[in-house]
Formats: C-alpha cells, structure tokens, sequence
C-alpha cells in the first residue's frame, strides 16, 4: 500500500492533490463529475464581506498553454456561503479550504470572523495576491511588510490555520515568504497568476475586459517551480505548490522542489476528472519507484 497522505498547518490529507481557487467553484459545481471524497482538498472561490460581480466581459481568453483571467473575483459573500454552500459540503470527507478576499486588511479579518462560526471549514487561504482587482491583491502581496502586518491581523482572530498565498510579482518571494512566516502563517500558497495581456489585431483592442488579466496553465508552471523552490528554502512552514499542473509528473516537480501539496488549477476546465488522474499517477510512480510514502519525497531536490 502507498501512503499519498501529508501532514500540513495541522491538519492530515488522505493525499496531496488539492483543487486551487477560482478554478473549482464552490466545490458543488464537481460533485457531480468527480468523487470529492476522493480529494486531498479544495480551496473554494475567493470569498469577500459582500458578493462581488467581478469585472466586465470578456472575462477569460485562451493563449498558447495557458489562459488569461479577469474574473475580479465575483463570488456570492461569505455570509452567503457559509448559509448556502456550507451546510452541503459538510456531507463530504475531504478539508474545505476558504479562500479569503478584502479591499482592506479589516475586510479580510471581517470575512474570518465569519467563517469562524463555519462548521466544516478546515483552514482559511489568503488570497493577498490577486491580479485581477484595482486595490487589495497584490498591492499588499508584494509588499513584504504590508503582507505580514495583515497575516497577523488575521490571526489573532482565525480559529483555523491560515495559509498565504503569494505573488509572484513580488521582488522577493523569499522575502516575502518569510516575513509572513514571522507574523504566524501557518503554510504557504505560492504562487498565484502572473499579469499578462493579448490583444487583437484586427480590432486592435484588448482581448480582455480590463485590458490585463492573470496568465495560469502549463505556460507558467517552470516559475511556479522556482519560485515553490524559493519559498521552501526560506521557510520551515509547508509550501503548497500551484501553477500549471496537469499531470502527476507536474505535481512530483513541485514536490521534489519543495511543496508539501499542490493545487490544480486551470486544467480543470479542459478536464474536470484531471485531480483524480494525478492521485492515480502519483500512486503508479510511488509503486514504480518502490516509495511507501511520498512525504519522504518532499524537498529532496538535489542542487
């Protein structure tokens, strides 16, 4: 038997393979197309005080292994999830993990407060790294100081871990990776989309909306492991992984780099069974390789 299970902020998952924000709905929306139970975890839209409508159409355009995104974070508000959503997805045996937005560090602790009173939430992630909102997002992301001063603020109110997702526009994410570290992050999301913009050349206009949105798929997946590489290197909490995985070999690269877990992102879209597929192949190479437990090989990188 192969034991896929890791140990993370606390908390114990079955298996490594988590489904990232934005890309997975509410959870609700894939019960349907995949077992959920089956999941290590999911990290559910990013929640906000008040529902948001996100940013005008066109929202999504697709680009050579990738696709661009302007959603501006649209969700129903947290008080609306935890009413709604909430209460369905306790039915299922896999971390709820809630993605947490604000135009303001009391916003963000405003959102935790009421998830506090969530059963069935297993741990909260910081999303200070957005690219797709005017203020908020990677304005505090980037900002080695301004990140930590709001990961404190969040956790002396969170009655669950806390997990930071990070930029990867920020100068430093070594820096920034420890500075929130210090101010009590529990682990670390790293990274989100990179900024990023297409233009048509017959309307000679933006493709998108907002003019730029966050570029994520396979495309990005080579930072995402460097940068995965950095912030384990620099920290003693778990790093989970995210940025253009689509196969098992994908999440073995962030693992070996470094990453406790990971998060599948954009691959969903063109294949919502994907996150099964990688447990499947992360239990064929583990059996391959003679590996009774792929914790044994987080971080063994060799440089």
């Amino acid at each position: 038997m192969t034991d896929l299970s890791v140990d993370i902020a606390g908390l114990h998952f079955k298996n490594p393979v988590l489904a990232a924000s934005g890309t997975f709905g509410y959870g609700l929306e894939f019960a349907e197309l995949i077992d959920l139970n089956q999941l290590g975890g999911f990290c559910t839209k990013g929640l906000s005080i008040e529902p948001l409508e996100g940013n005008p159409p066109p929202r999504i355009v697709e680009t050579h292994g990738g696709m661009l995104n302007s959603i501006g974070l649209q969700n129903i508000g947290v008080r609306a999830f935890v009413e709604q959503k909430l209460p369905h997805l306790r039915r299922y045996q896999t971390h709820v993990i809630a993605n947490v937005f604000g135009f303001s560090p009391d916003e963000y602790v405003d959102v935790i407060r009421v998830l506090n009173d969530g059963d069935g939430v297993a741990a909260y992630e910081l999303n200070i790294s957005c690219p797709n909102v005017k203020k908020g997002g990677m304005e505090i992301g980037n900002d080695p100081n301004e990140a930590a001063r709001l990961t404190e603020a969040v956790k002396r109110v969170a009655r669950r871990p806390v997990i930071v997702k990070l930029s990867p526009h920020a100068q430093s994410i070594a820096e920034v990776a420890r500075a929130v570290e210090a101010a009590g992050a529990d682990a670390l999301s790293v990274m989100n989309t990179i900024l990023g913009m297409s233009v048509d050349i017959y309307a000679r206009r933006p493709r998108l909306g907002t003019v730029m949105g966050g570029l994520s798929g396979p495309a990005i997946k080579p930072i995402a492991v460097r940068m995965v590489f950095e912030a384990a290197q620099a920290v003693s909490i778990p790093v989970i992984g995210i940025g253009g995985i689509v196969t098992a070999e994908d999440a073995l690269e962030f693992i070996i780099a470094g990453a406790s877990a990971i998060q599948v992102g954009t691959a969903n879209y063109a294949d919502p069974g994907v996150t099964i597929k990688i447990i499947d192949g992360l239990k064929a190479y583990c059996r391959q390789q003679n590996i009774e437990r792929i914790r044994s090989l987080i971080g063994t990188i060799r440089c």
